[in-house]
């Protein structure tokens, strides 16, 4: 049997592709799996290669090669067809392109459109949220089928995975995201939020989470250049040192370490400070205490969905224009995480606007000391998806019965 996957970011490789494949080889381990990494914003460049690291043998395509294939060129390695094509991230229109050249079953989750009520077979929805969602896109109901959160299954699988040395136990542990824009501006945003709090509390242990997505020579230009001087940070340098990394002021009296599976890390610390993003909810699944921030210090960076991301290309007032779009959506919402938002209330601890590495250091610490919260938050965050564990099964079930192989 083979299924070929479209995906784009990191989020949806780790949180989505990586769980459901496992499952998928489990029941059938001479499945043949092709993944298409399409082009995507919000894509570090580094998926194709973690994919093939997660799955040797996948055959893994990355957007270059998927741009020759869906212009309808021959690329190494192509199948001649698939039984099915699955979407699993990035701009539906790859996924049926796939489906054009390689026939079979197209299959989606999450999301459509309404003129695509009719292209796909299946339509896997995460919860009954998303069921509404899908019957406003015109979806056929006898083509829903409700699976659950890849994501949470992915969280599960990832904290199983070796406790790397350098975990903050009962400490911070920092997630400052992989996208460009993060790594430039947010690493040594949270670098400089890290000195304020060790310079209030020296003893306090805190990690740097840094994502697989992201490579060490671009966490040490993030560093060293400081970001935009609009976030307010300090520059440092990246010391590496028997196989472990660090982020060091430049005096080198502080170093925090820097470890690659932060969601293992994670569930040694006792509160977690990151962005809004799929890491949220990973987190929300192991119970972790966290204060995420929506930094609008330099929002005109800022990607988000549609063609108003490339507002700030727009010469001269680009950058303003792109700012005040930013601004209003961020306003627009009360809750900037997806597990806030499914609880309706504040669970996470969330920080809007133009902010200072000062005063995240403050709620930070606030909340580290605040045993009631920090009770409460782990468990109301960790019921919130317990109903979705088993998801990657369940889907992978329902797929493989699709293609004929139960």
């Amino acid at each position: 049997m083979r299924i070929a996957f479209t995906a784009n970011g990191p989020g949806e490789i780790a949180g989505w592709f990586r769980p459901l494949v496992r499952r998928l080889y489990e029941r059938d381990p001479d499945l043949d799996v092709y993944l298409f990494c399409v082009p995507d914003d919000y894509a570090t460049g580094y998926e194709a290669d973690l994919a093939r690291r997660l799955y040797p043998s996948a055959r893994v395509y990355d957007a270059k090669t998927y741009l020759r294939f869906a212009l309808g060129r021959s690329i190494e390695g192509a199948p001649e067809g698939a039984d099915i094509v699955q979407y699993l991230g990035g701009d539906l229109m790859h996924a049926l392109r796939v489906h054009d050249r390689l026939g079979g079953v197209a299959t989606t989750y999450k999301f459509s459109r309404k003129n695509y009520r009719e292209k796909f077979a299946r339509f896997f929805a995460v919860d009954e949220k998303n069921v509404e969602q899908l019957r406003e896109w015109d979806t056929p109901q006898d083509r829903i089928a409700v699976v659950g959160n890849l994501a949470i299954d992915g969280a599960l699988l990832e904290a199983q995975q070796p406790l790397e040395a350098g975990a903050p136990d009962d400490g911070i542990l920092v997630m400052p995201g992989s996208r460009g824009y993060e790594v430039e501006h947010m690493i040594p945003f949270f670098f400089t939020m890290a000195l304020r709090l060790v310079h209030e509390r020296p003893s306090l242990p805190i990690a740097f989470g840094i994502s697989p997505f992201t490579p060490l020579d671009d966490v040490r230009r993030a560093i060293e250049g400081g970001g935009d001087p609009r976030v307010f940070a300090q520059r440092g340098r990246l010391f590496e040192e028997a196989g472990r990394a660090f982020l060091v002021s430049l005096d080198g009296s502080v170093r925090f370490p820097i470890v690659r599976n932060a969601l293992a890390a994670a569930t040694r610390a006792r509160v977690a400070v990151t962005l809004p993003g799929t890491k949220c909810i990973e987190l929300a699944t192991l119970g972790v205490p966290m204060i995420a921030i929506t930094p609008l210090n330099a929002a005109e960076k800022i990607t988000f969905n549609g063609p108003l991301t490339y507002l700030d290309r727009i010469p001269v007032v680009g950058a303003a224009l792109k700012r005040e779009v930013a601004v209003g959506v961020s306003r627009r919402f009360r809750f900037h995480t997806q597990p806030n938002m499914d609880a309706a209330e504040m669970l996470i601890e969330e920080l809007h606007g133009t902010l200072t590495p000062g005063r995240v250091a403050r709620v930070a610490l606030e909340r580290y000391d605040d045993r009631v919260w920090i009770a409460r938050s782990r468990s109301r965050l960790g019921a919130l998806y317990a109903s979705h564990v088993g998801a990657a099964d369940r889907m992978a079930e329902s797929l493989l019965s699709i293609g004929g192989f139960q």
